[in-house]
């Protein structure tokens, strides 16, 4: 199995910053390591949604919603994800979720989640 562990949610007012990460440990397989890793959030009564991926060579992907306020970034070496969230609005308030695809079978693995908390 693969562990994640999230750390950084908090509460803001709108028009601040946070920064989210993420550590992966356990059975990475270091030969192969973890193809993808990214984060998902999930507000009350909605489904859950990708905010940003990134993969081991750096290519990235991020939801129109959150496209030049976030940026996702990844040390291979360590195994860690960090997540810049800044300008938050109101909206971007939700349980944010820490993801990674191992590289040796693509088994998905998710944190347990962090509360983003974002006042008007």
């Amino acid at each position: 199995q693969v562990q994640l562990v999230e750390s950084g949610g908090g509460s803001v007012q709108a028009g601040g910053s946070l920064r989210l990460s993420c550590a992966a440990s356990g059975r990475l397989f270091s030969a192969f390591g973890i193809a993808t890793m990214g984060w998902y959030r999930q507000a009350p009564g909605k489904q859950r949604d990708m905010v940003a991926t990134i993969t081991s060579g750096g290519s990235t992907l991020y939801a129109e919603s959150v496209k030049g306020r976030f940026t996702i970034s990844r040390d291979n070496a360590k195994n860690t994800a960090t997540l810049q969230m800044d300008s938050l609005k109101p909206e971007d308030t939700a349980v944010y979720y820490c993801n990674a695809v191992r590289a040796l079978d693509y088994n998905v693995f998710w944190g347990q989640g962090t509360q983003v908390t974002v006042s008007s």
